[in-house]
């Protein structure tokens, strides 16, 4: 949380040293910092446009007349974080060419850290062809070698998919081009970062851009929108606009605790996209507490009324819910629905807690999404996608077993025992287990699963110095789910033992017969460029964009329009046999179209086309999906670029008994 002066100053003269400060000023008098905004930070122009004779960056002395640790030392002063801007080039973005980081990424980090920078912004331009993921890797690395903490923001603008590759390299990553302040740059960026939701987690985190509230091309109603949406996909709230001449309206959204609350909120799942009506969106976001942050969107140009089920929320099961709405603070009380009338272009936001425990939500969830009813550790708090670390809450590291990371789970301390409440709602649990490496090959563990008090699935004892092992249990008609970790026999010292990637299936599959696979509901649909569409080619941006599914020449009535890198989820429930489908890049594309399919079972990869390009024959592909809870359909880039990799899943069916 915090400010960036690009949407509001540009490179104009007013960006300069008292405006910054005067922003931090700002920060303390109107409430911002209280709020929770913690970063002051500056883009593009701050520098000269040449390195001295020793190479180094030097700042504007006309902006900047005391240099940029001054005005770093007088925002440390009020208590806050400064930030600045880079680009993994030799020269930034603006037109100017200031000088980028490539070739100085170690030079240019201790000098930020000598002068006390938190945050680095790291742009995309003049990047001279050089591998995104290298650029970004070596960067990464210097401001490591620094040892200060700086976050790490990269903004490639999405171009090559960083939400793949981000989460060991950066802090956050752009997802989509810059926003501008109108509606409709606003709710398309909306749009493309809303499928992004599997890749969101706690110090991860996917970046739609700045916010435009209170910039003056949007109305108060489509701000509280993009305010809204923006907390509800969990992404940085950088503030654009100039806060020296901002509204009381403006300062009222950027300060509405209930939202930010729900942005800040330490479960850090990003909300995903429910079944609505058309011209609506309804997101879902589940809370530390067990209650779901819920957004009705109206797209349309006048007021209607927009409703979701409970259950499709993920939180059916219990007698009563209470809600709150956060923009009027209204509360009341539902029993199986949520539902609004909701203004054009506006969106009400609210929370829906439950009057009791709710079970997981139909499909495969990882157990570190869910609220436990209970947990018991033996060494510091039980960690959410974090290894146990020593004693704080979040002073872990990412999970990792005899070298195998794993970006999902639970760190414990022997002894630990963590329940859940299923409700007889699940059929099986699926998990690796093992001693993390943190404790450096020492400690011993065992774990054990109960469904109820049935032992259903039991490690034997594991070591320090053993691979993850994995374990199946049946959770049929259990009401609750214990995790339970003892000592392995050598006392509990090093005994830090992760839960690694455990998920629950939930619910029946599909119903008996074959289904068009377009037809069904997906769990998760994450695409390159635009929405994945359905029944219709993939098209260029916008949802409905497409024409007709056609691979050299042959029309397909069903299936679904991709551009990689995509990966679409459906839950099947152990229910389904067959996936018979063709594919092959659509004749709407480019000359460059070049792509692999893949079909996935659970973990397993069952069918891989090939490389296919554009004007090659569709393939057949089947998969045996016998007894599988997952079926995850992956297009991947060929190898020369995503530009024109329009892949069609052509005619898809399911088999399901």
């Amino acid at each position: 949380m915090g400010f960036n002066n690009w949407n509001s100053t540009h490179c104009r003269a007013e960006f300069n040293e008292s405006m910054v400060e005067g922003i931090a000023d700002i920060f303390v008098s109107k409430g911002l910092k209280a709020a929770g905004y913690q970063y002051v930070n500056i883009d593009d122009c701050w520098a000269l446009p040449q390195r001295d004779a020793a190479g180094n960056l030097v700042p504007d002395p006309v902006r900047f007349p005391h240099g940029i640790k001054a005005v770093a030392d007088y925002v440390h002063g009020k208590g806050l974080k400064f930030g600045l801007y880079s680009s993994a080039g030799s020269k930034t973005c603006d037109v100017q060419g200031f000088p980028g980081g490539l070739g100085h990424e170690q030079q240019d980090a201790n000098l930020w850290a000598s002068w006390g920078v938190d945050y680095l912004k790291y742009d995309n331009c003049n990047n001279q062809g050089v591998d995104a993921q290298q650029r970004y890797k070596t960067m990464r690395d210097a401001l490591a070698a620094t040892g200060r903490p700086i976050l790490f923001s990269i903004c490639e603008w999405g171009a090559n998919s960083p939400w793949q590759w981000g989460q060991p390299v950066g802090n956050s990553w752009r997802t989509t081009g810059d926003i501008s302040d109108t509606w409709q740059s606003m709710i398309d960026i909306a749009h493309q970062n809303e499928g992004l939701a599997p890749y969101s987690r706690i110090g991860a985190w996917n970046d739609p851009d700045m916010l435009e509230v209170g910039n003056g091309g949007m109305t108060g109603t489509e701000y509280r929108t993009h305010f809204s949406l923006w907390a509800e996909m969990n992404a940085p709230l950088l503030i654009g606009s100039d806060l020296r001449s901002a509204s009381p309206e403006t300062l009222a959204i950027l300060t509405n605790q209930d939202v930010i609350a729900v942005d800040q909120d330490k479960l850090g799942r990003q909300g995903t996209v429910v079944p609505s009506a058309p011209g609506t969106t309804v997101m879902t976001k589940p809370l530390a507490d067990g209650s779901r942050a819920v957004t009705l969107t109206n797209e349309g140009s006048y007021a209607t009324t927009v409703s979701a089920t409970v259950a499709s929320l993920g939180i059916g099961g219990a007698k009563q819910y209470a809600t709150k709405d956060l923009w009027s603070k209204k509360t009341g009380s539902v029993t199986d629905k949520v539902s609004a009338t909701v203004p054009g272009h506006g969106t009400v936001m609210l929370r829906v807690t439950p009057n009791g425990p709710v079970p997981p939500p139909h499909g495969m969830t990882e157990l570190s999404d869910l609220s436990w009813l209970s947990a018991d550790n033996g060494w510091g708090p039980a960690e959410r996608d974090r290894s146990n670390g020593d004693t704080a809450l979040g002073d872990g590291r990412t999970l990792a077993i005899r070298g195998t990371g794993y970006a999902k789970g639970l760190g414990v301390h022997a002894p630990s025992d963590i329940t859940y409440f299923l409700n007889g709602a699940c059929r099986d649990l699926t998990t690796d287990v093992g001693v993390d490496d943190e404790a450096y090959g020492n400690g011993s563990v065992e774990f054990k699963v109960y469904k109820d008090d049935q032992l259903v699935a039991d490690s034997g004892v594991v070591t320090g110095k053993d691979a993850a092992k994995q374990l199946h249990a049946d959770l049929t008609g259990g009401q609750k789910l214990r995790l339970v970790v003892t000592d392995g026999g050598d006392g509990t010292s090093w005994d830090h033992a992760d839960w690694a990637n455990p998920r629950v299936a939930c619910g029946a599959g599909p119903a008996a017969g074959v289904h068009a696979v377009s037809d069904l509901t997906w769990t998760n649909a994450s695409n390159g460029w635009g929405p994945v569409e359905k029944d219709t080619s993939n098209g260029e941006n916008g949802s409905g964009d497409g024409g007709a599914i056609t691979i050299k020449g042959v029309k397909y009535a069903k299936g679904l329009g991709t551009n990689s890198y995509s990966e679409i989820t459906y839950y099947i429930g152990g229910t389904c046999s067959t996936l018979a489908t063709d594919v092959g890049v659509d004749d709407e594309a480019g000359p460059l179209g070049s792509v692999n399919f893949q079909i996935y079972r659970d973990g397993t990869k069952l069918a891989d086309s090939g490389l296919m390009r554009t004007g090659d024959a569709a393939k057949h592909l089947t998969a045996d999906l016998t007894g599988g809870d997952e079926l995850r359909l992956v297009v991947t880039d060929g190898g020369n670029g995503s530009n024109s990799d329009h892949g069609d899943w052509a005619a898809p069916q399911l088999t399901c008994s």
